[in-house]
């Protein structure tokens, strides 16, 4: 196909909301039960495909203050029921701990982003051992979603720096010994596979599924759920993509695999996301974008308020074809069949 024809950024196949309107879809919100908090953009990795360019020399941390003003969010709104922290590693921010029991003491269901090997490296400033972690989820029902590439170290290491499958099945071992991925332990271990390469993911429950046989016969691991991510074009891995010739190309299929049962289910729509520095906005994406949600003014956790939020308009933009392409993604995995 002719570069020219793959060039959709200024074409109008290429804005979402114009898709929006070919199929008559209204994507107002339809609740806010999740706050989704980045508390740093700082990691042990550095991994081809992240949309948040986390890495060891990020700095970015959330405040006391800001986690504070997080927590009575939590408490003077019910409806948002549960906390979803995320990073970079969230663990590398040194009121992670504190945030953690705070939420639980709130009853919220708590979910963490966990990239599995933080707890074999530690902090890779400080040298803080966080092997601590597994015991101090399963204290606190924290759901643990990891991301694991692939249940073969080849393609793991590819995508995510070499040595990270083996960290990462010596940390699922750690897991698995306080209960993680036992089906009546209560206690959830989830798994993320993102694809390596401007592909689309493969079919969530036959993926799961191999996952579930492989991890087993190889190591003897458990986990409860597999969830397929796009990756989304954007940053790390829009630079990778462009590097190799490749974005147009890959824009091409995701706006070709517009899925209109997908796109009334992707998360920003039940979500909110919250910065390190406290700014509010519709998803990550989004605030990896700096598409910060407004009235008037950039709203922020400091002038919080749900009636205004649920009735906000979303904003869309190119990427969000990420999210409806196919079976469609979201931090919770595939959308629709």
């Amino acid at each position: 196909m002719e570069k020219a024809v793959l060039h959709l950024v200024n074409n109008n196949r290429n804005n979402f909301e114009n898709k929006l309107i070919e199929y008559k879809l209204n994507l107002q919100p339809l609740s806010i039960d999740t706050l989704q908090v980045n508390i740093t953009l700082k990691c042990n990795q550095a991994c081809l495909h992240c949309h948040v360019d986390s890495s060891p020399q990020r700095t970015e941390q959330m405040s006391k203050k800001t986690i504070d003003k997080c927590l009575e969010i939590l408490q003077n709104n019910p409806q948002i029921k549960n906390l979803d922290l995320t990073g970079g590693a969230p663990e590398l921010n040194p009121h992670f701990d504190y945030f953690v029991r705070e939420a639980k003491k709130l009853n919220k269901h708590i979910l963490v982003r966990h990239n599995l090997t933080v707890t074999i490296d530690g902090d890779p400033t400080t040298k803080e051992s966080k092997m601590y972690l597994p015991k101090f989820y399963a204290e606190n029902s924290v759901e643990v979603i990891s991301s694991l590439p692939y249940y073969q170290e080849y393609f793991t290491d590819k995508q995510r720096g070499k040595g990270v499958f083996r960290k990462s099945i010596e940390s699922m071992k750690m897991l698995n010994s306080v209960g993680y991925g036992n089906k009546n332990s209560g206690l959830i271990l989830d798994l993320v596979y993102n694809p390596v390469g401007a592909f689309l993911p493969a079919s969530q429950e036959s993926l799961e599924k191999d996952y579930k046989a492989e991890l087993m016969k190889n190591y003897g691991l458990k986990f409860n759920n597999l969830y397929t991510i796009t990756n989304m074009p954007i940053h790390r891995f829009r630079e990778q993509l462009e590097r190799h010739g490749t974005y147009d190309e890959y824009m091409e299929k995701l706006i070709t695999s517009f899925n209109p049962s997908s796109a009334l289910g992707v998360m920003c729509r039940s979500l909110l996301s919250v910065s390190y520095d406290g700014r509010i906005f519709d998803c990550d994406f989004n605030q990896m974008l700096n598409m910060q949600v407004f009235d008037g003014k950039p709203i922020t956790v400091f002038d919080f308020d749900y009636e205004k939020l649920i009735n906000r308009n979303i904003i869309f933009s190119s990427h969000c074809f990420g999210c409806t392409a196919g079976a469609g993604s979201s931090c919770g995995g595939a959308i629709s069949e």
